[in-house]
C-alpha cells in the first residue's frame, strides 16, 4: 500500500499517469467539490489545462453519512445505488435529497461566483478526486459532464476501491487510478494529511488557476 503525504502530493503522482493529456486541445480538469480540488489543481498545472470544479453531493445513508446509496449533481442528476436505497423509505430519501440539494445550490454559488455555468461542450473533461470509495459521486460526475456536453471523460484518481473502479469504467470513456487495492478500506487511509478541505481553499484554487 502507497500512501500519500497529501492531496497535493497526490496530484504529483497522478499527474504522471495523465502524460498523454498534455498538449491536447480543449482539456479541462474538473475538481470534485471539495476534497478532490487540491489534488486537480496540481493535475491543471502540470497538464497545462485550466482549472474548474464539479459540485456534486453524495446522498448518505441517514445513520452512516459516509456510506452513499446516491449522489446529486447540478441539471438535475441523480445516481442511486439501488441495493442501499432500497434500504430506506421514500421519507428518508427524500429528506437527504432536500438537505444535500441545498447545499449543492450554495456551493454553486460560491464557487462559481460571477463566472459562467460550466459549459463542457466538445471537451474532455478530466475528473478528479481524492479517492474512489463507493464510486457514486463519481459516477454522477460522468452523468453531468455529459450532460453538459463532454465529448470525452476521464475519471482521474489516486486510490480506489476495486469494485468502485471496476463500476466507473464502464461507464467513463477511461478510468485512470493510481491505485486499486483488493482491501481497500477508507480513501482516508492512503493519506498522512487528510484534513478536511474548506471552501477557502477550493475558491483560493480557483483563483490561483485562472
Amino acid at each position: 500500500m502507497t500512501t500519500y503525504r497529501d492531496r497535493a502530493d497526490a496530484g504529483r503522482v497522478l499527474s504522471d499517469r495523465l502524460t498523454a493529456l498534455v498538449g491536447e486541445p480543449d482539456v479541462v480538469v474538473l475538481g470534485l467539490v471539495r476534497g478532490g480540488v487540491p489534488v486537480a489543481r496540481v493535475v491543471a498545472e502540470r497538464l497545462g489545462a485550466p482549472l474548474d470544479v464539479l459540485v456534486v453531493r453524495k446522498l448518505g445513508m441517514p445513520w452512516a453519512r459516509e456510506v452513499a446509496f446516491g449522489a446529486l449533481g447540478p441539471g438535475g442528476v441523480q445516481v442511486l445505488n439501488d441495493v442501499l436505497a432500497s434500504r430506506l423509505s421514500s421519507d428518508d430519501i427524500a429528506e437527504v435529497n432536500h438537505r444535500e440539494q441545498a447545499e449543492l445550490e450554495r456551493r454553486e454559488r460560491l464557487y462559481r461566483g460571477g463566472r459562467a455555468p460550466l459549459d463542457l461542450t466538445g471537451r474532455t473533461a478530466v475528473i478528479v478526486d481524492d479517492g474512489l470509495a463507493t464510486g457514486a459521486t463519481a459516477r454522477a460526475a460522468v452523468e453531468v459532464a455529459r450532460h453538459l456536453g463532454a465529448h470525452r471523460v476521464v475519471v482521474a484518481v489516486p486510490v480506489g476501491a476495486q469494485e468502485a473502479y471496476e463500476l466507473l469504467a464502464a461507464e467513463a470513456d477511461q478510468v485512470i487510478c493510481a491505485q486499486h487495492p483488493p482491501d481497500f478500506g477508507a480513501v482516508s487511509v492512503y493519506y498522512d494529511d487528510f484534513h478536511e478541505v474548506s471552501d477557502q481553499e477550493v475558491t483560493e484554487a480557483l483563483t490561483a488557476t485562472a
